[in-house]
């Protein structure tokens, strides 16, 4: 099931080109009150089979409305935390080693490597379409493109072999990232160069963990204004969702809503005033960003 947040505050579950507005259901049912939250519409399907079973019955029998019709928001925009992985891919390291004078991680164990995992906050969420706003403090600003896991069942202190079954599902995560004027040889600059407002683009939509057997077998792609960008498969991850949730889980309580987003591969790139992004993710779909100077 592929659910969506739509128009004015709505949960939807997408079909093709239909919309079904689960959120009406769940709310009649009692699953949900009047004017619950995206959050709250995660942790009833992931941890109620009540409610999951009458939002699966909506499809079968309920009304629906075009796809293109409706506006997609991000799936979730108060996540209790949004974790995120760094230099999770070996080709990213390299490159930003070259680019911006990182360290050399290749002697770090995984679990060093894991414990550069940092937090973004929720108010630089945006959803399809953008836009990204480049600050004006800035004169390098680059995309990266995630595969990001929503946790349903609460997880702590989980081991790698039942780390999935704490997954609700899988969205798209764009980390925008200011390079210039902190980022070289440093990295206790991320939470800021990773958080300024629209710093966070996520969707379209959140695809249940039923649709996807293995995160670590998924196509990446990325386009910017029409050109290849960026081409990779989250198989070439250092560390696996599997590890990050085995790791994190044994620091603190992974939430219902928390996202776990799992680094970008290489390929990232400058953006400008005007550019156009669109990424991809087998088996997710595909999410278009503008971007836009600071006026």
């Amino acid at each position: 099931m592929k659910i969506c947040h739509y128009n004015e505050g709505l949960a939807g579950a997408v079909v093709g080109e239909k919309v079904y507005p689960i959120g009406d259901a769940l709310t009649k049912a009692g699953h949900l009150k009047p004017g619950h939250t995206m959050l709250e519409v995660i942790e009833r399907l992931a941890n109620e089979p009540a409610a999951m079973k009458c939002a699966r019955f909506v499809l079968q029998a309920g009304s629906s409305v075009p796809l293109a019709s409706v506006r997609l928001l991000a799936p979730l925009v108060n996540p209790p935390a949004i974790w995120a992985a760094a230099a999770n891919y070996k080709a990213h390291q390299a490159e930003m080693r070259e680019k911006m004078g990182s360290s050399d991680r290749s002697a770090l164990s995984k679990d060093e490597l894991m414990a550069e995992f940092f937090l973004k906050p929720a108010s630089s969420i945006i959803g399809p379409g953008g836009p990204v706003i480049l600050p004006r403090v800035s004169k390098d600003v680059d995309f990266e493109c995630e595969l990001c896991a929503v946790i349903g069942k609460p997880a702590r202190h989980v081991a790698e072999s039942q780390a999935l079954e704490h997954v609700f599902g899988y969205t798209i995560l764009w980390d925008f990232s200011q390079r210039d004027p902190w980022g070289r040889g440093r990295q206790n600059t991320r939470n800021i160069r990773k958080g300024f407002d629209t710093f966070t683009g996520l969707g379209p939509w959140i695809v249940t963990r039923d649709e996807i057997d293995d995160p670590q077998n998924l196509a990446i792609r990325v386009e910017q204004n029409g050109k290849p960008a960026m081409s990779a498969h989250t198989s070439d991850m250092i560390c696996s969702l599997r590890e990050h949730i085995r790791f994190l889980s044994s620091v603190t309580t992974l939430a219902s809503g928390v996202l776990v987003t799992t680094g970008t591969p290489a390929g990232v790139a400058k953006l400008a005033d005007g550019d156009r992004l669109k990424g991809s993710i087998e088996r997710i779909g595909e999410m278009e960003v503008a971007v836009r100077a600071e006026r």
